[in-house]
């Protein structure tokens, strides 16, 4: 499998250019001051790179999963207009892809060496079409045979994305958003499985209303670009993120627009190893 920590190479979306220009100005300063590879997505409807671009399992292996979200269907009037078609942007990149029927948004996929964690809501969206071991079966096929792990998906959360729950420090240690310290269900099933969990606790005096966006940041082979949002905890989330992944270069990024929509840096970008 292709980790974060394996990749070189960063696409945002196109949109991201168009409607959000200091967001993305400033994570263009970032990345030009570490000489870090980036370029943007054609034909893309939203700035959600993450969840509707393929997933990279090996040098020259992409999974395209079916991206129709139930966050984009006909109850929510408009926003079948934001669906972006990852053949179409695939054909553009002249990336090949493996397709799949399996309904999957990138930011339920974190993935370490061996193993990758979605939230449960992938069961739940694919019930029509998949039983549960039959599903967790066709994954870790697609996965080159990697461990599945499941995490409870948090329901006031709709998208149930896991990349806003947890991120690999490594084969062993996977970073919990301090928004989930007490999950019991979900430490217990990590430690289950074989993974160590670690808090990301910035909380100073109360709850930022953006603290939980803290654990989507942006990483590469070296570089790890954090949120800021011009807190208290800005300085926590660095100093916590930088004690567990010693030796990356490290900058951050005002995010404050972005997070409004309820994303961060991991959501709006696609990073992969060329």
């Amino acid at each position: 499998m292709i980790s974060e920590n394996k990749t070189n190479k960063i696409y945002f979306s196109n949109k991201l250019k168009e409607d959000f220009p200091n967001v993305c100005k400033s994570i263009e300063k970032v990345l030009n001051s570490f000489n870090c590879k980036y370029a943007f997505l054609p034909k893309t409807k939203d700035i959600w790179a993450r969840d509707y671009m393929p997933i990279q399992v090996s040098k020259g292996k992409f999974v395209e999963f079916r991206y129709d979200p139930d966050y984009l269907q006909g109850k929510y009037k408009g926003y079948r207009d934001l669906k972006t078609y990852p053949d179409i942007v695939c054909n553009e990149l002249g990336v090949e892809t493996i397709k799949s029927d399996i309904i999957l948004d990138g930011g339920n996929v974190i993935k370490s060496d061996n193993c990758v964690i979605l939230t449960d809501k992938i069961v739940v969206e694919n019930k029509h079409t998949y039983k549960k071991d039959e599903l967790l079966s066709k994954l870790s096929e697609l996965f080159d045979f990697a461990k599945i792990i499941l995490i409870p998906w948090d329901k006031k959360e709709k998208y149930g994305h896991s990349d806003g729950v947890v991120r690999f420090i490594d084969n062993e240690r996977v970073l919990v958003s301090e928004i989930y310290e007490k999950d019991e269900k979900l430490i217990r099933r990590l430690k289950e499985n074989g993974l160590k969990p670690e808090i990301l606790r910035v909380k100073i005096k109360r709850q930022n209303k953006f603290n939980w966006a803290y654990i989507n940041f942006l990483q590469t082979k070296d570089l790890i670009i954090v949120p800021k949002f011009n807190t208290e905890e800005d300085k926590k989330a660095i100093e916590v993120i930088s004690s567990y992944f010693k030796g990356y270069k490290i900058a951050q990024v005002e995010m404050s627009e972005i997070a409004t929509m309820g994303g961060a840096l991991n959501c709006i970008s696609w990073s992969i190893n060329v």
